[in-house]
């Protein structure tokens, strides 16, 4: 359940618009003779500006059910509606255009490239844009300035820690203005003090920027960051809790 906009302070309050819609959703697999339900009647609703967390064990669902809400698989029944769009009836040429469109990823392995500094990484995504240079370096600059890392824009992925490399990674998200941020186990290859460090990080720009997070991750302490996290397993949501301790965002 939200909490009511009107008791909430004005740098917290949960706009009422709904950017993913998710109703009856199945993913089944054939093992064998077997029939594995990898998703198994999945319902939930996503608010525009939520960051909210899907939190399983290996094996329960939550890798598939972020591949669904990003179009990177087909469901085998039920509907999804993603930034006003019903995704499930789409052909890969569109969900390649509906993805270059709405949708920003942070990965757990950065996915940089290593010939590239972190200001031609961030701006990589644009050039499929077709953004004109100028600008595709402009907004990379601004993106990364966004992330703290002025001083390391001309470095490249090798030069720079894991934590460094992923605030390069959220740049890049941001960069393409998406609509929603799907993030997959974005701290999975970083240390205790650095995962929390990315963590606020995600955190503080996702609301600044005002956009939609939804990340998948396996830690508890990780999702506690997050405004509703979503536990799933055996591919059903068991159930939806709200993290009060973000009831005042940012507020300073």
């Amino acid at each position: 359940m939200i909490p009511e906009v009107s008791k909430l302070p004005e740098a917290a309050r949960i706009p009422v618009k709904k950017v993913i819609e998710v109703k009856d959703l199945y993913k089944l697999y054939r093992v064998g003779d077997e029939v594995v339900r990898a998703l198994d009647g999945v319902d939930f609703e996503i608010y525009e500006g939520e960051f909210c967390a899907i939190v399983g064990t290996s094996g329960s669902g939550k890798s598939t059910l972020l591949n669904m809400l990003a179009g990177l698989e087909k469901p085998t029944k039920g509907s999804i509606r993603v930034a006003g769009c019903s995704i499930e009836g789409l052909n890969e040429e569109q969900l390649v255009a509906f993805r270059r469109q709405n949708v920003g990823f942070i990965f757990q392995s950065f996915h940089l490239l290593g010939t590239m500094n972190a200001l031609e990484n961030v701006a990589l995504p644009l050039t499929f844009r077709g953004v004109s240079k100028r600008r595709r370096m402009q907004v990379a600059n601004q993106m990364l300035d966004l992330v703290k890392l002025t001083k390391h824009k001309k470095h490249l992925p090798n030069q720079m820690s894991g934590g460094q490399q992923q605030r390069v990674g959220v740049a890049r998200a941001l960069a393409v203005d998406p609509k929603i941020i799907f993030a997959d186990e974005p701290t999975g290859n970083l240390d205790s003090h650095t995962s929390q460090e990315v963590m606020e990080l995600m955190r503080q720009v996702v609301y600044q920027q005002k956009k939609t997070l939804v990340m998948v991750t396996h830690d508890n302490n990780l999702a506690s960051y997050a405004d509703r996290v979503f536990h799933i397993r055996d591919g059903k949501i068991l159930k939806v809790e709200e993290n009060q301790r973000h009831t005042k965002r940012e507020e300073t």
